[in-house]
């Protein structure tokens, strides 16, 4: 058995979950989320507890037996207490302001940059220079941030750019100033 996979997974008060054949759907306070699992993969309910499990020990099966079983953990986790990523800005007249329609940038360019929330996302600046990424979805809160950090790399030289909170930037020297 997968170490993993065979982990029963626990359902808090006031989520609710439902499994119609490989459909899984979780509602909870944070929002609804909703997964087709594989077709070889076994989803139950029973109680306040749900168990994945898998056909026979075939590598493909022992794979999918984990990452069901994460996903839909993570799917519970998810609208119970939701998913955050930050994100720092660095450099001169780089900032970030939110909108109704998502956020704001700028980054340097000749123009904004207008960033559109997908369903689900919350954005925030709480500082000029700081964005917070919330949601209840995880692959979309680390897409969102993916997406938002790609508009303008840390670069080496200076540091500047957006990056995540807690990423170290390595550093290069510069042009030695030749004589």
């Amino acid at each position: 058995m997968s170490r993993i996979g065979k982990i029963p997974i626990q359902i808090p008060k006031g989520v609710t979950v439902t499994v119609k054949g490989h459909e899984v759907t979780v509602k909870g306070p944070k929002g609804e989320l909703h997964r087709t699992m594989h077709s070889d993969i076994g989803v139950t309910l029973e109680g306040e507890v749900l168990t994945v499990s898998r056909p026979s020990d075939e590598p493909m099966h022992k794979s999918l037996h984990g990452l069901s079983r994460t996903l839909v953990a993570n799917m519970v986790e998810g609208v119970t207490k939701g998913y955050s990523k930050q994100l720092e800005i660095t450099g001169v007249g780089y900032k970030a302001e939110v909108r109704p329609y998502g956020l704001q940038l700028a980054l340097g360019f000749s123009h904004q940059i207008e960033y559109k929330a997908p369903n689900g996302i919350k954005l925030l600046a709480p500082v000029p220079t700081q964005v917070v990424i919330e949601g209840a979805d995880k692959q979309v809160v680390g897409q969102v941030a993916a997406e938002i950090r790609s508009l303008r790399p840390p670069e080496p030289y200076k540091g500047k750019g957006i990056k995540y909170a807690g990423e170290v930037i390595r550093r290069k020297a510069g042009k030695a100033g030749g004589k």
